[in-house]
């Protein structure tokens, strides 16, 4: 058996509820989303962890893989692109590369990458037009949906 991480605190934003492995035919698994309080380095990085719940604790991110299983690919490999299209404009650019960096909890065994707690560290460094025009708590938001948008994308078959 498994031993689950708990959930690291209460979230910054409102918990979102979100369904795995959603279709026409199958409403899905109900898992919920969180994130940390964001903070900012002093380069101007705004930093924080999102993480996926259930009752148990959080979930592996084995299971937000498509029900055939898991890809070759490493989850950020897929999660990674979707979570930097979903923001795509809000945040800046250098030499035409998002600043955007993701990082997962670390895997217990490298050869099986999708098996770790969906704890994921979240930097970027927004577009100074979207921090003067947009409130923390927006961001947070987009932040999370782009998220979750990038979860739903890891499910999907290939």
């Amino acid at each position: 058996m498994v031993v689950r991480l708990p959930v690291p605190g209460v979230s910054f934003l409102r918990e979102r509820t979100i369904r795995l492995h959603a279709g026409p035919a199958d409403p899905g698994e109900p898992v919920s989303m969180g994130m940390g309080r964001p903070s900012q380095t002093d380069d101007g990085w705004w930093m924080t962890h999102a993480w996926l719940f259930d009752a148990d604790g959080i979930i592996d991110t084995s299971r937000i893989a498509p029900r055939a299983g898991p890809p070759p690919a490493p989850p950020l490999l897929i999660m990674g692109p979707v979570f930097a299209g979903a923001l795509s404009g809000l945040i800046a650019q250098d030499g035409g590369r998002q600043l955007v960096r993701l990082k997962l909890h670390p895997a217990s065994d490298a050869a099986r990458p999708w098996e770790r707690p969906l704890i994921v560290q979240i930097a970027i460094s927004w577009d100074p037009l979207t921090t003067a025009t947009m409130r923390p708590n927006a961001l947070a938001a987009e932040a999370l949906e782009a998220l979750a948008r990038a979860v739903e994308a890891a499910g999907r078959s290939r």
